[in-house]
């Protein structure tokens, strides 16, 4: 964008007496690439002080710098913390982003966690400023989520990387009308932050530039759930349909694991297929048995956590809660030691630090943080060992994907300790999670779960909006849009306009919303944030597969890569660019293969990939700003023209839809009068 608009600005300063401020700005906003930037599904974050101009009159504007200075300090490290962006500040606060310039799936709650967490630190900040100088510094907080665009504005001499839109201006709102000490949400953030977050409704509040009473909520404090499955559970598991195979492999794993054959099984496949409910379903049939289970959540805002996974493990397999007092935590991991070893463990006080219930009358002797770890994850291993000597022992570790990289390093060291063992370390994750001793553990037995069968689906259905000939249309255009993937199935039916069905009326009012299905917001933010931790050249080649279509062969692929490429780079090596782009784009395509978002078409004409998921193809297309696709789709026709030059008449009107998409009339008249003949 800066390259294209420099022209302008340069002529600008040039000619100072020939262009008016509203000329300029004519010509930028003419400019084909004004825009440089993406659609993003993110959650808006305001904070301020309170009546802040008030509180600087009192003091020295040194102090008040001062104090500023540790306000900001505060704010950075809270929002860094849960992987926001500050930017932008605002005087007395700061505008930041959850789920850009990188998509999160779970950006409203890394939101609300953010919120909570700074209100506790600068409630202590506060008290500090209190004693000091005597004032009551007090903070507000707004948050709202929704679609905005993201980018950099601004012009050669400043750029600025924000985001623009509703959503922006209905979080800052949010932000002026909460008291102090109170986090305001709206409705959209309430929706995705529920189950996971205590809300307090405040009521329907006018808002200017609002046409209708905004719904507004208070954040109080933290909820019971902690992952998406636990929300569910709290509102109510559908039916769990479609897994008895897989139920069964996982049987025969636990029964060689009791025969004293330890087991390793890893449970993968895409996001929402159901991994995380297999597992759980297995884990509380195994409990209910008395079998002894230890489980940990790995959290998508977990990895700057050191050793989040394995504390997790740690504290469910003693039975401590992090909310009980440290003593009554002590007992209990001194009781579960004592009935497997004969004394007590001379690692007691390292086990006891690290989970954060240390004893007083015995501290941790001073060691370096890799002697810690070392010793930790010997006693670990050790642990398992003797617990599945007593009696059977499972492990279960959640969405491994999310794990951190010292969990994760633990966890080699677990699996060859399970070998020996009669353990059975169950393990879920997506497929671009992959570990070295995945291809080296012997007893190590991976099981990839598929989307449900049409036949599941329907049953699911059926339980979720109920059955009946008045609903067939119903279940087909669902079943089409999630291509057999529960969690996308259920989030559908919630977003469903009206999805009450106590009565012949509701399946007919169900049943008009079919026209209506659109991409849920929980849908299109997990597969966004799959999108944007791609490489950048493999998310590239995406968005251009995508402006082709849910299917697109190679040859249209590379001309498009090709075009967008030379656009991008300097004519003045032009002779390396073909060779460039050629290994760019098989290296991507192979990227997309290995986490599953696209797979080869077989029997096809030519070499031909599909996108594994429609809706991806859907959130990378409309992730893309209108300009960048009419761009796209521009190449797109052409590259259509170039590589069926022999057969022209099998894409005519396909040509003259790309010509149409790309806002060009006169091209896209002519194709479809082309194909009308």
């Amino acid at each position: 964008m800066v390259r294209e608009m420099r022209p302008a600005i340069e002529e600008s300063r040039a000619q100072p007496r020939a262009y008016t401020p509203n000329h300029l700005v004519q010509k930028i906003l003419n400019s084909r690439s004004a825009l440089v930037g993406e659609r993003k599904q993110v959650t808006v974050f305001f904070v301020d002080v309170k009546e802040s101009m008030d509180l600087a009159e009192r003091v020295d504007p040194e102090d008040w710098h001062r104090i500023m200075d540790g306000f900001f300090a505060v704010l950075a490290h809270g929002i860094h913390r849960f992987e926001g962006t500050i930017n932008q500040f605002t005087g007395d606060g700061i505008m930041a982003l959850f789920g850009a310039p990188i998509a999160h799936e779970d950006h409203a709650q890394r939101a609300c966690h953010a919120a909570l967490h700074l209100r506790e630190q600068l409630r202590l900040y506060a008290q500090q400023l209190r004693r000091v100088y005597g004032m009551t510094f007090a903070v507000r907080m707004g948050l709202n989520s929704g679609e905005v665009i993201v980018g950099t504005i601004g012009d050669d001499m400043r750029m600025d990387y924000t985001a623009q839109g509703h959503t922006v201006g209905l979080a800052a709102r949010m932000q002026q009308i909460a008291a102090a000490g109170e986090i305001y949400l709206t409705a959209q953030t309430a929706a995705l932050a529920s189950g996971f977050f205590e809300l307090a409704p405040v009521g329907r509040i006018r808002i200017k530039g609002v046409r209708q009473p905004v719904q507004t909520f208070a954040l109080v404090k933290v909820g019971a759930a902690r992952t998406r499955l636990e929300a569910s559970r709290a509102r109510g598991f559908s039916h769990f349909v479609g897994r008895a195979d897989e139920v069964a492999v996982l049987e025969g794993a636990l029964s060689r694991a009791i025969s004293g054959f330890g087991r390793v099984v890893g449970v993968a496949g895409a996001p929402g297929v159901g991994k995380s409910r297999l597992c759980q379903e297995v884990i509380d049939r195994w409990r209910s048995e008395v079998l002894v289970v230890a489980e940990a959540h790995c959290q998508a805002h977990g990895r700057s956590l050191p050793c989040g996974a394995l504390l997790d493990l740690l504290r469910s397999f003693f039975g401590v809660s992090p909310d009980e007092g440290a003593a009554l935590g002590r007992r209990r991991v001194r009781s579960r030691l004592r009935h497997l070893f004969r004394a007590v463990d001379e690692d007691l006080p390292l086990l006891l630090d690290f989970l954060g219930i240390p004893d007083p009358k015995r501290p941790l002797p001073a060691m370096d943080r890799g002697a810690r770890l070392e010793r930790l994850f010997a006693f670990v291993c050790r642990l398992v060992q003797t617990q599945s000597a007593a009696e059977p022992l499972v492990l279960l570790i959640d969405d491994l994907h999310w794990i951190d990289p010292e969990s994760d390093a633990f966890l080699a060291q677990l699996v060859e300790a399970v070998g020996r063992t009669r353990s059975l370390l169950l393990l879920n994750f997506r497929p671009d999670y992959s570990a070295a001793w995945m291809r080296s553990a012997v007893q190590y037995q991976p099981l990839q779960l598929a989307p449900l069968t049409s036949e599941a689906a329907d049953e699911l259905l059926q339980g979720l909006i109920g059955a009946g000939p008045a609903l067939g249309n119903v279940h087909a255009a669902i079943k089409e849009r999630s291509e057999g993937n529960p969690f996308f199935i259920e989030e559908i039916v919630e977003s469903l306009p009206w999805r009450s069905r106590r009565s012949q009326t509701s399946v007919v009012r169900v049943a008009d919303s079919v026209s209506e299905l659109r991409i849920p917001a929980t849908v299109h933010a997990l597969l966004a944030a799959r999108i944007d931790r791609l490489p950048h050249s493999a998310k590239q080649v995406l968005h251009a597969a995508a402006v082709i279509g849910k299917r697109f062969s190679e040859p249209v692929l590379r001309l498009v890569h090709e075009m967008e490429a030379t656009d991008d780079k300097s004519p003045a090596a032009p002779a390396t660019l073909g060779r460039d782009t050629d290994a760019e784009l098989a290296s991507a395509l192979r990227i997309l293969q290995h986490v599953d978002l696209i797979h080869p078409v077989p029997s096809a004409p030519q070499t031909e990939y599909a996108f594994k998921h429609t809706l991806t193809q859907e959130v990378a297309y409309s992730s893309q700003l209108q300009e960048t696709r009419a761009r796209k789709h521009a190449a797109v026709a052409r590259a259509l023209e170039a590589v069926h030059a022999d057969r022209l008449g099998e894409v005519t009107a396909l040509i003259a839809y790309h010509w149409e998409a790309a806002n060009e009339p006169y091209q896209a008249r002519q194709w479809r009068e082309r194909a009308a003949s």
